[in-house]
């Protein structure tokens, strides 16, 4: 039976329902959907979509680091925009984080609305080593 471990950090907003930051699950990371929460504030950051997208994007470092990992291991992507015309920006910030020239698979769609009136939210998959 394969176990099942719930991952945390500090360095990432803490989990605002009955969810966790990410599980592992054998030798897979479930990223839960990060928004642009300050992990020291729990407030949103101010800014426009491109800077949203920097705050979760390093949300995310820190989940994936907190698992031992880094965005080298992410073989899945969701990034849920509230405006498909941010698509370009949200595009130029992920693309900074990623500097292995592979780029995991995703999917991208536009939502009527996200926690906390965010812009932008990525969801992550990531192997971890065996």
């Amino acid at each position: 039976m394969m176990s099942i471990e719930a991952i945390s950090t500090p360095n990432a907003p803490a989990a605002v329902g009955p969810y966790s930051q990410a599980v592992r699950c054998g030798d897979m990371l479930y990223c839960s959907g990060q928004v642009p929460l300050d992990p020291q504030t729990g407030q949103m950051v101010p800014g426009d979509t491109g800077e949203q997208a920097v705050r979760v994007m390093e949300n995310l470092r820190a989940v994936l680091a907190a698992a031992g990992v880094t965005f080298s291991s992410v073989v899945m992507t969701t990034i849920f925009l509230t405006d498909m015309g941010d698509f370009s920006v949200v595009n130029k910030v992920y693309e900074r984080f990623f500097d292995s020239g592979v780029y995991p698979a995703r999917a991208t769609v536009e939502v009527s609305k996200l926690p906390r009136d965010a812009r932008v939210e990525i969801a992550m998959i990531a192997k971890l080593p065996s």
